[in-house]
């Protein structure tokens, strides 16, 4: 028999427990599978005291995380700390340079750091693995980076976090509006007490990076990713997203184009007749486009103890087998420098919903800002349903939707808007997708 693959493990939280009930539950299976056993030697965490719901009685303890990067009797460190810096930073430097390798589930820092850690690993040849960093337990990291290995991939895009979908799904499914939802997701669970990350988009730019570079073969670029969240949108978005034939969507977008990369995390209108759209709950779906083999689809959990775990235990299986790889694809020096395309660019249709004093003029005055910003507007709809203010008349919604045309007339329009006293609110602009 083969020797053991000794791993270490930092943090034991949900997934980290659910990492060591994997391998024991299916020890025989993934010792066929990566041609040797994988055993957990050592672990580290915050706190030694906490019932985990697993024994931790046969592993080492290190109090430090670091120490596990120096232990003889480790060949592998899996990093489940989080946090794009600090500690999870820290091990994985140590790690690579001490020439182990490293499985990651933190996106985070793989969209801030990856870039410096793929060069270190390549140098040290060692694996960095991070297949649980993105969508969880989806094997999409996997399907870019080799089952699609031959093709030119010119576009990947989707849903990436499971907490908004959840969100967007149930205000779709019950007619609430978003704070509403959003409580209630707390509550179960599915939301973080700060959702910041989740809500504001940030959680899915992380993984929008880390797809655009694996897929395109680009230099890692967060920076370059123009992120907004789903804290806009009201039930009555939703409703006429429905009537439209639509379902709104939080959706990451990549595409290359002329030596550039575009990069952006927005809520989208989703045709019905897409498969995005029928993606509900908390679950995440990825869709690339190659040029020989057509669409790709990857749909699944997320998230959560089980799909994550499966992950991170697929990297070691694969650390076990030799198999490592550049972590982007190809190797750090075949990387390519972009710059970001200009959005305004872009064609395409776009959802808009005004709040609005009713009063004579209003209509007016928008339609004259599209019209000065060439938006041809393929529909109308004048709806009441907004909150009124203290200072105000009635307030109404009011709906546009627009003909395909360049993204950079809809902003002009928008912005000759801007500070007008007709609004009694910002604007919601949601693209419709069209992919």
């Amino acid at each position: 028999m083969s020797e053991a693959l000794r791993v270490a493990l930092a943090g034991l939280g949900t997934v980290g427990a659910g990492v060591i009930k994997l391998l024991d539950e299916n020890r025989e299976l993934i010792e066929r599978r990566a041609g040797r056993p994988i055993e957990v030697v050592a672990v580290s965490a915050r706190d030694r005291s906490r019932d985990r719901g697993v024994d931790l009685a046969p592993f080492a303890w290190e109090d430090d995380p670091d120490a596990l990067a120096a232990r003889d009797d480790v060949d592998v460190v899996a990093e489940l700390i989080g946090g794009s810096d600090g500690p999870a930073l820290n091990l994985a430097r140590n790690t690579l340079n001490a020439g182990k390798s490293f499985v990651t589930a933190n996106k985070a820092m793989i969209a801030h750091h990856g870039l410096e850690l793929a060069e270190t690993a390549e140098k040290a040849k060692v694996a960095l693995k991070y297949e649980a960093a993105v969508a969880g337990g989806i094997p999409v990291i996997k399907g870019l980076r080799e089952g699609a290995a031959a093709n030119a991939i010119t576009s990947v895009y989707g849903i990436l976090n499971g907490t908004c979908n959840y969100i967007l799904t149930e205000m779709e499914a019950k007619g609430s509006d978003f704070a509403e939802v959003l409580a209630e997701a707390q509550a179960l669970g599915y939301a973080e007490a700060d959702p910041t990350f989740d809500i504001d988009g940030i959680d899915a730019a992380h993984k929008l990076a880390i797809l655009a570079s694996l897929a395109f073969g680009t230099v890692l670029d967060f920076d370059a990713v123009a992120t907004d969240g789903i804290r806009a949108v009201i039930a009555e978005d939703i409703a006429e997203a429905r009537a439209l034939g639509f379902k709104v969507r939080l959706v990451g977008t990549a595409e290359a184009s002329g030596g550039k990369l575009f990069q952006r995390v927005h809520c989208c209108l989703v045709p019905r007749s897409h498969p995005l759209a029928h993606v509900a709950g908390s679950l995440n779906a990825i869709v690339a486009q190659g040029n020989f083999v057509g669409r790709l689809f990857f749909e699944g959990a997320g998230a959560g103890e089980g799909p994550t775990a499966s992950a991170v235990v697929a990297d070691l299986i694969d650390v076990a087998r030799g198999e490592y790889g550049p972590a982007f694809a190809m190797p750090f020096a075949r990387l390519t420098e972009t710059g970001p395309v200009d959005a305004g660019e872009r064609r395409g249709r776009a959802y808009l919903r005004f709040a609005v004093h009713d009063r004579p003029g209003v209509l007016a005055e928008i339609t004259a800002a599209m019209r000065d910003a060439n938006v041809s507007i393929e529909s109308m709809i004048q709806r009441g349903g907004a909150e009124p203010t203290e200072d105000s008349d009635d307030i109404v919604n009011l709906i546009m939707v627009t003909h395909d045309g360049p993204e950079r007339c809809v902003a002009d329009a928008l912005e000759r808007l801007r500070g007008s006293q007709s609004l009694a609110g910002d604007p919601m602009l949601m693209h419709i997708l069209d992919l």
